[in-house]
């Protein structure tokens, strides 16, 4: 993690150069290292079932990272995954996205397992994205919060056995054998 001393803002994020991953938050820099192997993996088995049931369904947009979400000009993440409904689609420009989508979706790794589980989940809440997921591919589990007056509250913590379920997305099943299947 590359921390700066110096806030920066939207304007110097995008002058960085583009070999890299990069986060801002509160006008800090992140160095987001390329994830690995079976990140991957689990990121693909997620991103390819939302994708069924929202092209199924026309409901919006699914994303993989990188895409920039511009939350403010001091707050630009990269979320491995997201879901942006067809209400939210003003929030879509041609270079990143302006405002907070519906879901997110962050696959925790060693060098993020700390900025995921607090800093972005207080990030998320501040600006309104309605469903937060944390998915640990060690433990094998995701955690599935929602907003409520501006703050996450526990919808569940769904485990291998399990199948997830969305308040988002009626009807939507994740089986989550599937998602943590080996390569």
């Amino acid at each position: 993690m590359l921390k700066t001393k110096i806030k920066l803002t939207y304007a110097d994020y995008v002058a960085l150069p583009d070999e890299k991953r990069y986060e801002l938050i509160e006008g800090d820099l992140y160095m987001v290292p390329a994830p690995g192997f079976y990140h991957q993996v689990v990121s693909r088995n997620i991103e390819m079932a939302l994708w069924d049931i929202v092209k199924s369904h026309r409901l919006g947009v699914v994303l993989d990272a990188p895409v920039d979400v511009v939350l403010t000009q001091e707050d630009v993440v990269q979320p491995d995954i997201l879901f942006i409904s067809n209400e939210r689609r003003s929030i879509i420009t041609e270079k990143y996205l302006s405002g907070a989508p519906d879901l997110i979706i962050e696959i925790l790794s060693p060098s993020s397992m700390e900025r995921d589980k607090l800093v972005k989940r207080n990030l998320y809440a501040e600006h309104g994205v309605s469903e937060y997921w944390i998915v640990n591919p060690v433990g094998k589990q995701i955690e599935v919060l929602l907003l409520k007056s501006h703050a996450f509250v526990l919808y569940g913590i769904f485990l291998i056995d399990d199948r997830l379920t969305s308040p988002l997305l009626p009807g939507f099943e994740l089986s989550l054998e599937s998602v943590f299947e080996p390569a």
